[in-house]
C-alpha cells in the first residue's frame, strides 16, 4: 500500500465554548503551528572554543489565521471583546486536519488562546480582491492527537 502525505487545503479551525456557526470555522491560512526549545548559551570558563547551551522550555509563536471578512461572527465578538473591552477570555482552539472524507485526520489542540491583534487588508479601488482579516491569538502550548 502507498503512502500519500495529506494535503494542507482541507482543515478547519474551531474557537470552542463559541456557538455553532459553520462559518466561523472555514479560514483560508493557518500559520504558526510550531515549538521550539528555548536554550540559555553560557561561556564556559578557559573554554574559548565553544559556549554550552542549556535548553529551558518549549516556546510557541503567536497562531495566524486568515479568512475573508465574516460580518456575522462568534469568533468576532470574542475577539472584539478580548482586545477593545479587555474582557480577555481564553478558549481553547483546535486546528483539524481532515481526510478525504472530511474526518478527522489531525487535531492540534491549543490551550487558553485569546486574540492579541485583529486587521484587513488594504482598502484598494485599483485592486478586485475580497477584504482577508487576519486574527492572530497567543496561546500557551499545544497537544496533538493523531486519528489514523
Amino acid at each position: 500500500m502507498s503512502y500519500y502525505p495529506p494535503v494542507g487545503f482541507h482543515f478547519k479551525v474551531q474557537v470552542n465554548d463559541l456557538g455553532p456557526n459553520d462559518h466561523d470555522i472555514r479560514f483560508t491560512e493557518v500559520g504558526g503551528l510550531s515549538r521550539e526549545m528555548a536554550t540559555e548559551e553560557i561561556a564556559e570558563g578557559g573554554e574559548n572554543r565553544f559556549i554550552q547551551k542549556y535548553p529551558l522550555r518549549a516556546k510557541y509563536p503567536e497562531l495566524v489565521l486568515k479568512r475573508g471578512l465574516l460580518l456575522n461572527s462568534a469568533v468576532w465578538d470574542w475577539m472584539r471583546e478580548c482586545i477593545e473591552d479587555y474582557q480577555i477570555t481564553p478558549k481553547n482552539v483546535d486546528v483539524i486536519l481532515l481526510n478525504e472524507n472530511h474526518d478527522p485526520l489531525m487535531t492540534w489542540h491549543l490551550a487558553n488562546a485569546y486574540p492579541t491583534k485583529w486587521s484587513i487588508t488594504d482598502l484598494n479601488a485599483n485592486s478586485n480582491t475580497v477584504v482577508i482579516e487576519t486574527l492572530q491569538l497567543y496561546y500557551q502550548y499545544f497537544t496533538v492527537n493523531k486519528s489514523s
